[in-house]
């Protein structure tokens, strides 16, 4: 797949999409400030809208009861089924007009197309882009070199070397160590890199979530059983704790254990033994044991959610991640990473490059979300964006607030169209000699754009129109018509 040349004004249809085998792949879903990855059938085909019966369900309001199909079978295609807010296509082998950013968008009404890898998809206001599924494709291997990180790590933050090294130090021995830090911030991605950098390298990394680790879970699932145990048990069967012997278990959210759950892996940690579903003797293991958690666990054992004698086990050495808004000098460059992987997803051969407008805007977040947050946003821009630059309209509104945008609804022109980097011109100034049919794609453009901004405004202020329109920067008037313009469903206030 290959983008067109910037200099071309060709209106002639892509090229045509090759029939290989598209599998396994996997769709990305932006709705809102959420992005849900669902994994996709070999064949056949997936519905995708609003009511809970489809085969994908988005529930955002912008999305119709039954919006649309993929069809999975050779060659993959999208079907239109006619939703009240449209169906739009910006594929990356559309040519690109003179002048132009990013590549058109094209809209499918109850047309059936195909589509590619990596095109991005738009039902109302909810971005949609079928990827590789990432357990089938070449990824992980390290973008950025770090002094003593593990694979995939970036660090540019002093306080962030200065961690890494003594992780490294500490990956030597086999004392369990406790990652603290904010939710998002990388705990899980730390412990791999302890466990890269040990001994223990060549042995399985056993990623356990604590939140859903139940009774039954932790008995057969982590102990394992012997043949007859219960019913179903024809076989004798490891657990968990077997599989990973000589490596490393990391017990991510530890401060979510209830109780019960906290006295038996206690046990296993004491004795390093573990005793099968239906077994007389235990067994040994071999394993060492890395914790992480966002919770205050010396607060959880002073009011007793948290068992002391578990703390001090597991806490042989506490290493606190600073959160992302204290490490601004690796946002870029995770951004960076975070784009190359999601276009090897996508098969999109070159990452698009941050611009300046965005870089700094990245900088400027707080990023309540740390990395996780981050690697979202950048994944959501690259869906939006086709051509070679991330700009400032690619990225959430949350983040474009403190920056430069472009008109505001209600503008001369095409209210909301113009780019940011064209500052307050209208559409029909900034197409100027452009044909008809590229002042057509800007509009639609624009009235995307302008679509987008205003269901955002609607939720976030519960379906407040007054509040909704001041947000905006128009009469409640213009946003009923707007509303109305659009198609939109009439919101209800909330609350």
């Amino acid at each position: 797949m290959s983008t067109a040349p910037r200099h071309s004004r060709s209106s002639a249809p892509p090229a045509p999409l090759p029939k290989a085998d598209v599998g396994p792949l996997t769709l990305a879903v932006f709705a809102g400030e959420e992005l849900v990855v669902h994994a996709l059938p070999h064949e056949g085909r997936v519905s995708i809208g609003r009511s809970s019966d489809n085969d994908i369900w988005i529930n955002h309001p912008s999305v119709s009861r039954r919006h649309a199909v993929l069809h999975l079978d050779p060659p993959l295609r999208l079907e239109d089924l006619g939703g009240a807010n449209g169906t739009y296509l910006r594929s990356a082998r559309a040519p690109v007009a003179a002048g132009e950013e990013t590549h058109p968008l094209r809209p499918i009404s109850r047309q059936t197309v195909e589509i590619a890898v990596g095109d991005s998809i738009t039902l109302g206001t909810a971005m949609l882009a079928v990827r590789r599924d990432p357990g089938a494709a070449a990824a992980g291997q390290p973008l950025v070199p770090a002094r003593g990180a593990g694979a995939g790590i970036v660090v540019g933050a002093p306080v962030m070397h200065a961690l890494h090294e003594q992780a490294t130090l500490i990956s030597r021995s086999l004392i369990s160590v406790l990652l603290l830090g904010e939710t998002g911030v990388g705990k899980e991605v730390f412990a791999r890199a302890i466990h890269d950098s040990s001994p223990r390298a060549s042995r399985p990394f056993l990623a356990l979530h604590c939140a859903a680790l139940s009774e039954s879970l932790l008995e057969s699932e982590l102990f394992g059983h012997e043949k007859g145990a219960f019913t179903g048990a024809t076989e004798a069967r490891p657990g968990l704790f077997e599989s990973a012997a000589g490596g490393t278990v990391f017990l991510d959210e530890v401060g979510e254990l209830p109780p019960s759950t906290q006295v038996k892996l206690l046990r296993v940690i004491e004795a390093r033994q573990v005793l099968r579903v239906g077994g007389r003797a235990p067994r040994s293991i071999d394993v060492r044991f890395v914790s992480a958690t966002n919770r205050d666990l010396e607060a959880e054992v002073a009011r007793g959610a948290f068992r002391q004698d578990l703390f001090f086990r597991l806490n042989g050495v506490a290493l606190t991640i600073p959160p992302l808004r204290e490490r601004v000098e690796e946002i870029g460059p995770l951004a960076e990473t975070f784009a190359i992987g999601a276009c090897r997803l996508m098969d999109r051969p070159r990452p698009p490059r941050l611009s300046a407008a965005v870089r700094s805007a990245l900088e400027r977040y707080a990023w309540p979300g740390n990395v996780r947050e981050l690697r979202h946003v950048i994944e959501r821009a690259v869906v939006l964006c086709a051509g070679e630059a991330l700009l400032l309209e690619h990225l959430p509104d949350k983040l474009r607030a403190g920056g430069e945008l472009g008109p505001r609804p209600g503008a001369a022109g095409a209210a909301g169209g113009a780019r940011a980097s064209h500052g307050d011109a209208g559409v029909a100034d900034l197409a100027g000699g452009a044909s008809g049919a590229a002042r057509e794609r800007q509009r639609l453009d624009a009235e995307a754009r302008e679509r987008e901004r205003i269901i955002a405004a609607l939720e976030a202020c519960a379906g407040n129109q007054t509040h909704a329109a001041a947000q905006l920067g128009i009469s409640r008037r213009t946003l009923i018509n707007r509303i109305e313009a659009f198609r939109l469903p009439r919101p209800r206030k909330r609350g």
